[in-house]
């Protein structure tokens, strides 16, 4: 629930990892976050959730995407350059939660309008504090735009 709209935000993650997202899950849980979570594992799938197409159709459009980097059909570069050239998707907030540390992929990201880089922890005590100060940020203190 965000404390500015009233309303439960809905999240997407973008990850082909199972673990990864075990990790998000169980990071999620342990912060008590009982936002909506929608797990979509590569690329082409994040762009039908985000615009609601195929299976997704009728389902609520994501307020904040959590989206890794490398991955399967179309990777998470590419699903930023389409999200932020849709004017329908563009003014969705993008955290990309990856391993990569390249200073390359943190410039390439920003350029792409990406909202915030985050270095995914390796331990699950730092990848709970992580996800606790996302969601602190994007969730509490935040404005999102109303759909």
């Amino acid at each position: 629930m965000s404390a500015t709209t009233g309303r439960a935000i809905e999240i997407l993650l973008v990850e082909d990892n199972p673990g990864d997202v075990r990790l998000v899950r169980e990071a999620l849980d342990h912060n008590k976050l009982a936002n909506p979570l929608s797990v979509v594992e590569d690329g082409e799938e994040a762009m039908a959730a985000l615009r609601t197409e195929g299976r997704f159709a009728g389902k609520a459009r994501p307020d904040l995407v959590l989206l890794d980097l490398n991955l399967p059909r179309k990777d998470g570069r590419e699903v930023l350059a389409e999200m932020k050239a849709d004017p329908e998707l563009k003014k969705i907030p993008v955290v990309v939660l990856t391993s990569s540390q390249s200073e390359a992929d943190v410039l390439t990201s920003y350029e792409l309008h990406a909202n915030c880089y985050v270095v995914k922890p390796v331990a699950l005590q730092d990848f709970v504090t992580v996800i606790r100060q996302i969601r602190s940020f994007w969730l509490q203190i935040v404005k999102l735009p109303a759909e």
